[in-house]
């Protein structure tokens, strides 16, 4: 065993019986570096990442190429998911130097840290060359390797950085206009989402142009919007048997995923499907949402209510071994059941992708126009397909089951409690929201000290409830933005003003130690956790937004609820620093955009108080205003409540610091909003 052997993180114990002779990220790694002028080999990954596994069994675990790693480098292995700021360094250099990215990302770097060649996946004697000749040129070249070292560095700090912005403009829907064209060259008008293979949900991008196409009535955009969903849920990205999302799909058509299922994906898609069902109440998506949350509450889900990170795409060394099944399983699995359940999901008897004879399972109809095609009632068909799907969802829980990632990270579970609130805002299922208030327990009680976070908790058996901390590592921008992001949302469906002071407190801590006053912008990690070569800010919104765009988002939200001008301001000073940005790059920036929406259309901000406010919220949360925000209840300290509390049960409808009369039905509040 190497020297990741007392690792708690999942992904470093995969390697901990490697002849590689690796470290974790720390102190002494770095010090041996430098006390033995040795190049630095960083290699980061992911439990779940199925390209992690496949360089590891070719290289990693090879005696012959460990021993030239051993020879020249000091080799250390990173979870990207403990420390993203090591992951965000070298990926930018990989950006830089190769214009693409990915994981398993491989960096060999100065015995300072500072990078000088990367690249992701090596084939097992490309790698072996490849560390000779870099071995050979540090020796030989000295000077040139600094010297592009210094070059690289200077990259990786300019790269993902944006200027100040001084002067406050005036947004306009000419703006909004502008950058949807910028949109439309990227949207599939054929298969929904964007571009084309691979295929990925990109839930904020979603969730943009619903919200666009609603407030700037677009009915173009409203149908791609709604094109996307449906193929999402149809394809073979969506697991039919068992619920919830794989990461993405490697065709165009959302057909075959990558089998690895991570919490952040289905998080976001539970808050995207359930606030489509508010914008279009679409049955698909209902069951969409209650599957993906029952899937996980199976699953993700730990005994204490905090969600682990992700499955595997692999499973006994093969990917996707546990889900795809061979027709003649299916047919002994149903017997005379089958025929219907082979045309519902299109199982082929050599099967539908790749692997020979397996079958991804896939829709491509709608019920009733496959109910009618079969002479079938739709009532019928579908309770027949679900017996099927039950049966099904047996056997395979026979299978050998893909590794489980079981480390719980704050900034992923924010993102779950933040859908599970929406599933209830949407839904009114009082399950959810059970859910979302042992999980905000599980936060409180395991993560947060004051207003302080910890980025992992991860149970030691040895351990007791509440001591299980994980490793010492650093905790970043988007634990407190996305714990932040959560706990408002928990406020809006509760009134329970514990949790919008706890965002409060989370915030002012996040401004004290991560925000640059001279930059306008939060650095992603903290002014008293460990510098790297470059301290960075995570600006572009990716596959799960950025973590300066979700706190713009907060501060906006925060600075309504508490009437502070503090935090209106550096949420605007954000904002503005990123619009310069938009109209070019556009799909880099859909959270941001999200913002610069409600600054157009205005912030509605909806006090409803009194013993009814409960029966009320749920009421109003049934008419789609995706540009509002909601307080209340019987009684509650908040400035926007003060002198509104009454007998009655009353509705303020305010926004740009003015408030309409109260008003004592819906009907009357949607006037308001409406005009």
């Amino acid at each position: 065993m190497n020297q990741l052997a007392n690792s708690t993180s999942p992904y470093l114990l995969q390697h901990a019986g490697n002849p590689v002779n690796w470290y974790p990220w720390g102190p002494e790694a770095l010090a041996k570096a430098k006390d033995e002028n040795k190049l630095i080999l960083v290699s980061i990954g992911y439990s779940a990442c199925h390209w992690c596994h496949v360089m590891e069994h070719e290289s990693f675990e090879d005696e012959a190429v460990a021993a030239v790693m051993n020879e020249y480098f000091v080799c250390i292995k990173v979870d990207r998911e403990e420390r993203p700021d090591v992951d965000q360094i070298y990926m930018s250099a990989v950006q830089l130097m190769s214009g693409r990215g990915g994981w398993p990302l491989n960096c060999i770097c100065l015995p300072d840290q500072r990078p000088i060649y990367g690249g992701t996946y090596f084939r097992k004697n490309d790698w072996t060359s490849l560390l000779f000749n870099l071995a050979d040129f540090y020796k030989t070249k000295p000077d040139e390797a600094e010297d592009y070292a210094v070059r690289l560095t200077d990259g990786i700090k300019q790269y993902e950085s944006v200027a100040f912005v001084k002067e406050q403009p005036e947004y306009t829907k000419a703006d909004l206009e502008v950058i949807m064209n910028t949109w439309r060259r990227y949207i599939d008008p054929v298969e929904g989402g964007f571009g084309g293979a691979p295929k990925f949900p990109m839930p904020a991008n979603s969730l943009f142009l619903m919200r666009y196409s609603f407030l700037m009535k677009d009915k173009s955009i409203a149908e791609n919007v709604k094109l996307t969903l449906q193929k999402m849920a149809f394809g073979g990205i969506y697991d039919h048997i068992g619920g919830g999302f794989a990461r993405y799909a490697v065709d165009g058509v959302w057909h075959v995923p990558h089998f690895e299922k991570m919490l952040y994906d289905n998080a976001q898609l539970v808050s995207l499907y359930s606030e489509a069902y508010t914008w279009n109440p679409d049955p698909l998506y209902k069951t969409i949402t209650d599957e993906t949350i029952t899937f996980i509450s199976r699953e993700l889900t730990s005994p204490e209510n905090g969600f682990y990170s992700a499955l595997d795409a692999d499973s006994e060394g093969k990917e996707g071994k546990f889900y795809i099944f061979t027709k003649a399983e299916i047919d002994e699995i149903l017997g005379e059941d089958a025929d219907l359940f082979n045309i519902y999901y299109h199982v082929a008897e050599d099967g539908n992708w790749e692997e020979e004879q397996s079958n991804v399972f896939f829709r491509r109809e709608e019920d009733k126009k496959l109910a009618d095609k079969l002479g079938l009632y739709v009532d019928e068909l579908k309770s027949r397909v679900n017996a099927s799907r039950q049966k099904i969802f047996e056997a395979r829980s026979k299978r050998v089951r893909p590794g489980l990632d079981n480390k719980i990270l704050a900034s992923w579970n924010g993102l779950m409690l933040k859908g599970l609130c929406n599933a209830y805002r949407a839904f009114n299922k009082a399950e959810y929201l059970e859910l979302a208030l042992k999980n905000a327990g599980f936060i409180t009680d395991n993560l947060l000290s004051g207003a302080k976070l910890s980025r992992v908790y991860k149970k030691d058996d040895s351990l007791s409830f509440g001591e299980g901390r994980g490793e010492a590592v650093a905790t970043f921008l988007d634990d407190y933005a996305n714990v932040i992001d959560g706990f408002i949302a928990l406020y809006e469906v509760t009134f329970n003003e514990v949790w919008i002071i706890q965002a409060q407190k989370l915030a002012d801590y996040a401004l004290a130690h991560y925000y640059d006053v001279a930059g306008g912008v939060f650095f992603y990690t903290a002014d008293n956790d460990e510098q790297l070569i470059a301290r960075k800010s995570e600006i572009m919104d990716g596959v799960i937004p950025s973590s300066n765009s979700v706190m713009a988002h907060n501060l906006k939200k925060l600075g309504l609820f508490f009437d502070n001008e503090g935090y209106l301001e550096i949420s605007a000073q954000l904002l503005r620093n990123i619009v310069p940005q938009l109209a070019e790059y556009s799909t880099a920036y859909s959270n941001w955009t999200m913002l610069l929406l409600n600054e157009v259309f205005g912030t509605y901000e909806v006090a409803i108080t009194g013993n009814n406010s409960e029966k009320f919220r749920t009421e109003i949360e049934q008419i789609y205003i995706p540009n509002k925000i909601i307080l209340g209840g019987k009684d509650g300290s908040l400035p926007l409540l003060a002198e509104k509390f009454d007998k009655d049960t009353r509705i303020f409808v305010c926004r740009d610091k003015t408030c309409g009369l109260p008003v004592y039905n819906i009907t009357d509040a949607l006037k308001q909003i409406n005009n």
